[in-house]
């Protein structure tokens, strides 16, 4: 990870005073690099060591960032990670281009690495994650939101860079197609425990912990697993309580809503879908041979669960 930081800030200069502020800030903010982790891992367990896995590692970074640098901007967010986020200090528009940058710089890195597969694989990752934006967006507000479309967004939105990054290892490594599948489903299921559990948080978490405010994705209008579970067990004042909410964004009635999440069930029943996918991801490394790389995967496995940021 410090050869991919190295990468990182080699890769973030840019003659534009600006570029450099804010690619600096929201990086420097540090965050879990599970992405970047996950293309080293993967590497490391198939047996590639070649210096291209830095640069790939800090591409998908770089790509992950772009989203959350647009992310806030959409989401009007004022914290990130404990820190203001890059809109509220530098704006909006500013915010914006510069997601555009590091997107454009991703392409720059994936490029020079002259692997047409790996093009493929973030080509299409960059392309599916843009969809799934959309459809959070079209699905916001929306209290009679399927938990299938809910599971269909974070495939999108979310799992889809974790599914990529596991999958570039493999294809750093040369593994055969039945293999790179295997490590993208791992990608895939990890990313969607793990974006499970950052909703449930959101219901059962501090702000100082989190980095960012608890209930942020009731302002926005987010019909998120624990609120469709608490809907759907909760009595009919309780289910009209949390429809007002979503629909309007309220946070007026929050600790009322937290009780009901917390009375019905909800937060253990989106714990256990996050095990379930869990559990997925971990049998997925029966196709990898025996190595540290892999206990650091099955690691990665349990502390996507079991934190409380």
């Amino acid at each position: 990870m410090l050869e991919v930081d190295a990468v990182i800030r080699a890769r973030l200069a840019s003659r534009v005073a600006l570029i450099d502020q804010i690619g600096r800030y929201i990086v420097g903010a540090g965050g879990k690099r599970i992405r970047p982790r996950l293309v080293l891992l993967f590497a490391e367990a198939l047996g590639f060591d070649g210096p291209e896995r830095y640069e790939l590692a800090a591409t998908v970074e770089f790509i992950h960032t772009a989203t959350l640098l647009h992310d806030d901007v959409v989401d009007e967010s004022a914290l990130r990670r404990g820190r203001a986020t890059a809109n509220a200090i530098f704006g909006n528009a500013a915010s914006v281009l510069v997601g555009d940058f590091l997107y454009s710089r991703a392409f720059q890195m994936m490029v020079s690495v002259n692997r047409l597969r790996v093009l493929e694989v973030l080509a299409d990752a960059t392309n599916v994650i843009a969809e799934g934006e959309v459809l959070q967006l079209m699905n916001m507000h929306d209290p009679d939101l399927e938990v299938e479309d809910y599971l269909q967004v974070i495939r999108y939105k979310t799992a889809k860079l974790f599914e990529a990054s596991a999958r570039l290892g493999a294809v750093l490594a040369g593994a055969p197609r039945a293999l790179e599948e295997s490590c993208a489903d791992f990608g895939r299921s990890l990313g969607t425990a793990f974006q499970l559990v950052d909703d449930l948080l959101d219901y059962d978490g501090h702000s100082d912990e989190l980095g960012k405010n608890v209930g942020d994705d009731l302002r926005e209008g987010k019909p998120t697993l624990p609120l469709l579970v608490a809907m759907e067990r909760g009595s009919a004042d309780e289910r009209a309580l949390i429809r007002h909410a979503i629909e309007h964004g309220e946070l007026q009635k929050l600790p009322e809503i937290l009780a009901i999440v917390r009375r019905t069930g909800a937060l253990d029943a989106t714990r256990a879908a996050a095990q379930a996918e869990a559990d997925k991801a971990r049998a997925m490394l029966d196709a990898l041979p025996p190595s540290r790389a892999r206990n650091a995967l099955l690691e990665l496995c349990l502390r996507s669960i079991h934190r409380s940021f």
